[in-house]
Order: C-alpha cells, then structure tokens, then sequence
C-alpha cells in the first residue's frame, strides 16, 4: 500500500511543520505543502488527500484582503470535516477551523498569550481518539496568539484550557481537531518569530531573548509530549485509510 498523502497548508515560511513534520518524515507520510511561500496554489478539494493539517500565521482567519487564500483554506476545512478526513489546525489553522465551522475569533481580551505556558487536557478527553492518553494532564506549551477562537460550534468537544484560553484544543466532528498552542514548535521558531515580532513582543513588556530561553528550556519536554501526538496523528490517518 503506498504511504498517506498528507496536505499542508503553510501561510507564512516561518511558520512551518518543525516538529509535526519531522513525525511525518519518520513515518514516511508523503507531504504535500501549498501556500504563498511555497508557490503552490490552495487546491479545491481534498481529493487525493488522507489528511489536513492548516499551520499558523500572523493574519487572522478572515483577513481575506491580506491573505487571498484564506476561503479556500476555510473551505478545504468545511469539506475535511464533512468527510470526517484527519485533520490538524495549528493556531491560526484551528482559528479557521473554528471559523468555517460556525465558530467566532476574537482579540483576546486580556492581552496575547506568549512563550511557554502550560495547557491542561480535560478529563473528558479520555474518550478522545487523538488526546485520550492526556486526559487530566498538564503539559508545557509554545504560545504565540492574540487572537482565541471565543466560541465554537456547537458540536464541538473542548479537550484543553488554559487561564488565558479556554479553547486549547478542542474537536470539531469526529476527525477534526484544532489547538490554539504550537505543538509543532520548538527553540528554532520561537527564535524566528522572535527576530520577527520583536515590537510586537516589546508592546506586551516581553523579549526576545526571554522567550527563546523559555523555550529552549522547555524544549525536551516539548519534544516528548507533542511527538506523541503527531505519532498518534499519523496512526488514525492509517488506521482511516485501512
């Protein structure tokens, strides 16, 4: 059987699969990345596809203006969760989840989420096919958002919070899934965006150089929590596609 195609949808260079997409590499799941940086055109469908996952990016999920590729994104994910294809949304990949769902995007409104903050899993996420392993757990997270999805559709499971955000990761049909953290980023990243949000980090009192250092430090923990999932990932797009 030849190996599950998985389609990425990349908004910004920056912002790429890292982690996630090691996990893949080492499964052997071929990858197939559309987006502007890339020159690769959104598709119109998911024909072809095993499998979703929409990264994150600096605009929000409906700065259509800024980012012309935006509906199609929304769209792909409306018809992956109809057809109850695997699917990842990262940050602003689960905003647009949220979005072409029924859901709603806010600023939030006690100022951004930044560096490495801890996520708790709720109990309930047991029964989940992705997450159940991390029912009742708390576990270190990369942040990088001033954006939240506020409200979800309403057939949507919240599966983690967070003080600062209620909906950490949650699922959106059976196969669905949108995290608001950055599983997929690690010390490299945080550098990278970092160099390139260092106002941004300046107006909310942070640096740049904390922040990485946070990271960095929390890396190991990173890397074994979230390889576990992306594995896990990787196992439901095969065991669908069996």
């Amino acid at each position: 059987m030849s190996q599950p195609r998985v389609l990425v949808v990349e908004h910004q260079s920056d912002a790429g699969l890292g982690l996630v997409g090691e996990r893949l590499r080492a499964h052997e799941v071929e990858v197939v990345t559309v987006g502007p940086d890339v020159g690769a055109e959104v598709p119109g469908s998911l024909a072809g596809f095993d499998a979703l996952i929409v990264l994150g990016g600096s605009m929000g999920p409906t700065e259509d203006a800024r980012a012309p590729w935006l509906p199609a994104t929304r769209k792909l994910l409306a018809e992956a969760v109809a057809a109850e294809l695997p699917t990842l949304g990262i940050c602003l990949g689960a905003q647009l989840l949220a979005t072409a769902t029924g859901g709603h995007v806010r600023t939030m409104p006690q100022g951004p989420e930044v560096g490495v903050h801890e996520v708790r899993f709720a109990e309930g996420a047991a029964a989940d096919p992705l997450f159940a392993d991390l029912a009742g757990a708390k576990l270190p997270a990369v942040q990088w958002h001033w954006l939240e999805a506020d409200r979800l559709p309403a057939a949507a499971q919240v599966l983690a919070s967070n003080g600062a955000c209620e909906n950490q990761a949650f699922r959106i049909g059976e196969r669905a899934w949108g995290v608001q953290f950055h599983p997929e980023a690690l010390a490299q990243t945080a550098q990278d965006w970092a160099d390139d949000g260092a106002e941004d980090l300046r107006g909310i009192g942070l640096t740049g150089e904390a922040v990485v250092d946070s990271v960095r430090a929390a890396e190991p923990e990173l890397r074994a929590a979230w390889s576990q999932v992306a594995d896990r990932f990787v196992d439901l797009v095969r065991s669908d596609r069996a």
